[in-house]
């Protein structure tokens, strides 16, 4: 790798935040950058494409094994580059969209040869998984997907969102990755132009059961005032795959899958591998961090009345929209706690034997703890829901430990123009045989 200095800049600002550099780039690593080195030492490089040759602004030197810097000059450039559709997005600016300056395809590629790497490196297992493209997100371009938006107003009034690695507030005046729906409720309620008081938090969803909503302050807001009607703050999701349908209620500004395909996708994905374990009437799942119910619901309804349902979760909004979307499932039992100091607690312990465990945990994974705990029951399959590959990879060694194997591992594209991916894994103990 080759580097030239700024004119402009004398050599005791080498270390200094704001120096140019021009640098060879080269492949992508996991987090949405792409490696180059200058004399030995590796540089994180946003924006830039395996191949191109850029002038990178450095952002960060605090790391002594790295730094992090911005291309912002491409001076070479790669054949999947395109002028990305949302440039308060680039560099210098929000987080969010990094991927958004190459084609789709092109991202997908980057994805999975981030998802590879994380395996070959931390579980030791060399994966063909291919990042899977979501129905529409073709003829869009990877825009128009998000169905929940967040945003906080500056010191000015002027709403927009932080700018990567920052806590300053870019001011923003359109968002390329909201759903139609939140696009026409961006210009409907002024939210770009309107002046909100300093450090408003303005929440925008769009559910695939009602009209999109906006709240400020957490409360509802509707042509330019509070919406004195009552709404409320929670509003109707509805899940469909194949012939199936689900209904939840779930808070607005809670978690909920922000792909508007996400949910469905998700589901679908969890019930097929479910399913190698042949006739799901009857099954004992154990869900995990299990949220509002989004797969304990379907999960649920597939065990009928002679199997069960153990869900376990830490939230306390979460637990209470879960308790209305189960009632009328005397199967599906919740947990209201965080899923390691249950199994530490033996709250787990008084159930049936468990002939699967579905989990679905925040970025950071599970963790050992769990995953040995995991284990201890002996179920037939695990279907481990993961939005980090790393963490993925990482957890999947632990269970290698104990004898479970990745039989499957799927990934899909539920966050275009960004890094992040939704995988879906199962695994199974050595001596298994699920069906094909």
């Amino acid at each position: 790798m080759t580097a030239t200095f700024d004119p402009d800049q004398d050599e005791s600002a080498q270390a200094e935040p704001g120096r140019v550099l021009t640098l060879d780039i080269g492949p992508p690593a996991h987090g949405g950058h792409c490696v180059a080195r200058w004399e030995g030492r590796v540089i994180f490089v946003r924006h830039a494409i395996a191949g191109e040759r850029a002038r990178v602004r450095i952002t960060d030197t605090s790391h002594k094994s790295y730094w992090r810097g911005d291309a912002v000059e491409i001076l070479t450039a790669a054949p999947e580059r395109v002028e990305s559709p949302w440039p308060a997005a680039g560099p210098g600016g929000i987080g969010g969209a990094e991927l958004a300056h190459m084609t789709l395809s092109a991202q997908r590629r980057w994805k999975t040869t981030v998802l590879r790497e994380q395996f070959t490196r931390l579980a030791e297992i060399e994966t063909s998984c291919e990042i899977e493209a979501i129905p529409g997100d073709d003829e869009t371009a990877g825009m128009g997907w998000r169905t929940r938006i967040s945003l906080i107003a500056d010191e000015h009034g002027r709403v927009g969102m932080r700018k990567h690695h920052s806590h300053e507030i870019v001011p923003l005046t359109d968002m390329p990755l909201a759903t139609a729906a939140l696009q026409d409720l961006l210009g409907a309620e002024r939210v770009f132009s309107f002046p909100w008081r300093p450090g408003t938090e303005l929440h925008l969803v769009d559910p695939s059961g009602g009209d999109a909503l906006l709240f400020a302050g957490g409360k509802p807001w509707r042509r330019g005032r509070p919406d004195r009607r009552s709404i409320g703050r929670r509003v109707r999701e509805v899940v469909r795959v194949g012939d199936d349908e689900w209904h939840y209620r779930v808070n607005a500004m809670g978690f909920w899958q922000i792909h508007r395909c996400a949910p469905a996708v998700l589901v679908g994905a969890v019930l097929a591998e479910l399913r190698t374990l042949g006739d799901l009437a009857g099954l004992n799942v154990l869900d995990l961090y299990s949220g509002a119910g989004l797969f304990t619901l379907p999960l649920a309804q597939a065990v009928t009345s002679r199997g069960s349902v153990i869900a376990v979760e830490s939230g306390a909004e979460a637990v209470k929209d879960a308790r209305r979307n189960l009632a009328a499932h005397e199967q599906a039992t919740l947990e209201h706690d965080k899923v390691d100091r249950s199994f530490r607690r033996g709250a787990l312990a008084s159930y049936e034997r468990m002939d699967a465990v579905v989990l679905d945990p925040p970025r950071t994974g599970a963790g050992r703890e769990v995953v040995d705990s995991i284990a201890n029951l002996q179920p037939q399959a695990v279907i481990y829901v993961a939005c980090d590959p790393a963490a993925l990879a990482r957890d999947v060694k632990y269970f290698a430990q104990h004898g479970y194997q990745l039989q499957r591992l799927r990934s899909f594209d539920l966050f275009p123009a960004t890094h992040h991916m939704e995988s879906v894994a199962l695994l199974t103990p050595i001596n298994s045989s699920p069906a094909p």
